[in-house]
């Protein structure tokens, strides 16, 4: 049976020596302090490196650029989330019905995006999020899909299923339209079950 796969994401870092990965986890850290404290909007290269008692040289030399700094703290979330979906407990992870590891999956998915919608945005549109992150969401879908038994364009189906997932139409909703997430995630719920009604509703 197949289950998708922890996805390595794009530009993930090549195996580093010990005293570099002390040193890149330091940066880390002192990066997501800061983005805890202050909001990713606000961290800067210099105040990374004071936290972390470098040079921002090495920050620069560590991430290239602010926003890769910023796509590397992603890059942990997401590697996090995925290993739930794929070994953590259910219902998101295995063990439950398809139906209700796909609704886990959306209210998981609802969170996570919202939570770190300002790192998403800081880490810039076309970056490690939107190609890895989103190849790993679309094919579990498409697992959770065929599971299901439902017929036609899986990948296109799967499309229409993570777009209202995303950072653009969340921020709309929720930060522009002050939706509650409750309503937001029960209309998301609707348009699955429009798509993925199970035969056998548990």
């Amino acid at each position: 049976m197949f289950e998708p796969r922890l996805l390595p994401l794009l530009d993930a870092p090549p195996t580093e020596r010990r005293d570099a990965a002390r040193n890149r986890e330091a940066l880390m850290c002192a990066a997501a302090e800061l983005v805890a404290l202050h909001g990713a909007h606000a961290v800067t290269m210099d105040a990374v490196a004071a936290r972390a008692g470098v040079g921002k040289g090495t920050v620069f030399r560590r991430f290239e650029s602010r926003e890769g700094l910023m796509g590397a703290l992603l890059d942990q979330s997401e590697t996090d989330w995925q290993a739930s979906v794929i070994s953590g407990p259910p219902p998101l992870g295995p063990g439950a019905p398809p139906h209700e590891r796909l609704l886990a999956f959306g209210r998981s998915r609802i969170e996570i995006t919202l939570r770190h919608a300002d790192l998403i945005r800081e880490a810039g549109w076309v970056g490690p999020r939107s190609y890895a992150a989103y190849s790993f969401t679309a094919m579990h879908v498409r697992y959770l899909l065929a599971e299901l038994g439902v017929t036609g364009d899986l990948p296109l189906l799967a499309t229409a299923i993570l777009a209202p997932l995303e950072v653009p139409i969340l921020d709309q909703q929720v930060r522009i339209e002050e939706f509650p997430v409750d309503r937001v995630y029960n209309g998301w719920v609707d348009l699955v079950d429009r798509i993925a009604r199970p035969s056998h509703p548990a």
